[in-house]
């Protein structure tokens, strides 16, 4: 009898501690939730957060605040998330580095399953990029020249962390090229100076290159993406041209710390799908070059497992390290 009346207490207490964990899940979110951006203020990961946060915060009746740490090419601001409560109010709002550094860094400031995938926000490819006037006219015009002239040919980027970057060290390796990489601090001067001519070529952003392409003060030879871009709907692709297969996606996801609870990330998760969902969402991120997604978790964590896999190998096979 007295191990039944202990049973039965048992259940009561079990009953209860999941009613009252329910309930707070329910309840949720009961303050405001803060975004994490790894990056800083006014760069292309910072804007679509905002954009994000702001019908986020309408959907789910909270305040969603975005908080920008930057540093040392997004890491500083994933650990913070990564050390974090797991109670659903602090999201890491990542971009492609998330991918690449942990293979650029001897140590990370914070273990691989320190942090749970929630969605994948979108998808912008890069785009080749030339001078206007150049005599390089296609990919096909880019190669041969390689070929003719190994060692002569550059290409620049924002630096050797960037997805922009690889994109141009993954095409030398699947070409066997021998092409010499010119870093920058940013892209920026390196648009400049591959608009200048000072340099032959460079991946960047749709985003960032599309005004100067539309304006004529650069040509785009290709595009990074499986698919044409919508913004650049007469360049090629790389992947159509001279690597099939070929892609090199900038890309924003969200994630979460580690034994954040189902309830309520399946609540988040939801939420962010349908704000990616709607028809200003939609046009902003067009408008960007980006390629809303909006996944599941488990779909995103499949995505970080072939991006992880790919720059892997991509700099192990060019031996890059951090300028």
């Amino acid at each position: 009898m007295p191990s039944f009346k202990f049973s039965l207490a048992r259940r009561a207490v079990i009953a209860a501690l999941s009613l009252t964990a329910f309930a707070v899940h329910a309840a949720y979110p009961e303050r405001p939730i803060t975004i994490v951006v790894p990056y800083a203020p006014g760069g292309a990961a910072d804007a679509v957060a905002r954009i994000v946060a702001a019908r986020l915060g309408a959907k789910l009746g909270a305040t969603v605040i975005v908080d920008n740490r930057a540093g040392a090419s997004g890491t500083i601001g994933a650990a913070y998330v990564a050390k974090a409560a797991p109670d659903g109010y602090t999201v890491l709002y990542d971009a492609t580095p998330y991918s690449i550094n942990p293979h650029l860094f001897a140590r990370m400031p914070f273990a691989a399953d320190a942090l749970q995938p929630l969605s994948l926000v979108l998808l912008a490819p890069n785009a080749l990029i030339v001078k206007a006037d150049s005599p390089i006219k296609t990919v096909n015009d880019l190669v041969a020249k390689a070929k003719a002239q190994p060692g002569k040919v550059n290409f620049a980027s924002g630096g050797s962390g960037t997805v922009q970057r690889l994109a141009s060290e993954l095409l030398r390796q699947k070409l066997n090229l021998d092409m010499v990489h010119v870093p920058y601090k940013s892209d920026g001067p390196a648009i400049a100076d591959v608009m200048g001519g000072q340099v032959d070529f460079m991946f960047a952003t749709v985003a960032a290159s599309y005004p100067l392409v539309a304006s004529g003060k650069l040509r785009a030879l290709a595009v990074s993406s499986p698919k044409r871009s919508p913004r650049l709907p007469e360049v090629p692709t790389v992947a159509e041209t001279v690597v099939p297969g070929y892609e090199a996606f900038e890309w924003n996801g969200m994630l979460l710390p580690a034994k954040t609870p189902k309830a309520i990330t399946d609540k988040l998760q939801r939420a962010v799908v349908e704000v990616l969902k709607e028809d200003e969402v939609q046009k902003r991120l067009s408008d960007l070059g980006a390629q809303p997604v909006g996944s599941t978790p488990d779909e995103f964590a499949a995505f970080l497992k072939k991006e992880d896999a790919k720059w892997a190998e991509v700099v192990r096979k060019g031996d890059i390290k951090l300028d």
